[in-house]
């Protein structure tokens, strides 16, 4: 991790409180557990495959991301936004004749379902809206049998203000360009005062929207290119969506240092 992400992030992470009696053990700097962290996100490993960094993960380590996931967008007030993730669930051993037996683990997780190609499985699927340079505004996380056209309105609703301007920060965008299966709620984007740049449905193909809609499909392909988010391996919506939600920031970094 770069110096000038870290100044970025450092201000962000929630104050720890100082103990004064019972301190156990000494705790791990938080530059080394993002560390840890980003680079599970890039590799895909498992987090008992850190190489030499034996990071003690607790519940806990990803409550800054999971807050600002929890409210579906990237720009949200960090000091708010931050809260601790609910723990884990009950005990894994329970009482058996007379020995404590292994608890049966859940078989699925939240914002799961059958997949829509075979049904054979269950999985997730992630909604993205972007601006026209394919930075990421808002993400979503549902199940994998949820259509996309039913994402568009509150992916709308989850876009941040957007600052930097003289003036007051730009609330909602201008216009929304989508594909034709989106015109169903052509009524209700032109009701938020937004331009529907949609085609309708049951006109011949070649409205030439096309030059613009690949921008979230590239943005997708940069999300997809850390390797933790092209499989869900955790049966925790808040953890995966803090995976979604770091990816989103660092590639928005990118852009930001493009810009520069």
């Amino acid at each position: 991790m770069s110096d000038d992400l870290w100044e970025r992030i450092e201000p962000l992470l929630p104050r720890k409180e100082r103990r004064f009696r019972y301190p156990g053990r000494k705790p791990v700097p938080d530059r080394q557990v993002l560390c840890g962290i980003l680079f599970v996100l890039h590799t895909g490993i498992q987090w008992e495959h850190l190489p030499r960094a034996r990071l003690r993960l607790g519940h806990d380590v990803l409550e800054a991301a999971a807050g600002l996931a929890r409210g579906r967008s990237l720009a949200a007030s960090p000091r708010s936004a931050v809260g601790r993730t609910e723990r884990r669930g009950p005990s894994r051993l329970v009482a058996g004749g007379r020995r404590f037996q292994p608890r049966q683990g859940v078989k699925k997780g939240l914002q799961t379902g059958p997949s829509p190609v075979d049904r054979g499985r269950s999985g997730s699927k992630h909604h993205l809206i972007t601006d026209g340079h394919g930075t990421p505004l808002a993400v979503i996380l549902t199940g994998g049998n949820r259509n996309d056209v039913t994402q568009l309105m509150p992916l709308l609703d989850a876009i941040p203000p957007v600052r930097g301007r003289p003036g007051r920060p730009r609330r909602k965008p201008q216009a929304v360009f989508a594909d034709r299966g989106y015109d169903i709620y052509r009524d209700q984007v032109r009701a938020r005062r937004i331009i529907p740049a949609i085609a309708r449905r049951g006109t011949p193909h070649g409205s030439g929207l096309g030059v613009y809609r690949w921008v979230v499909e590239r943005t997708f392909a940069w999300l997809y290119g850390f390797k933790r988010l092209r499989v869900r391996w955790e049966r925790r919506a808040d953890i995966h969506e803090a995976f979604l939600t770091l990816a989103c920031c660092l590639i928005a970094h990118r852009q930001v240092l493009s810009l520069t």
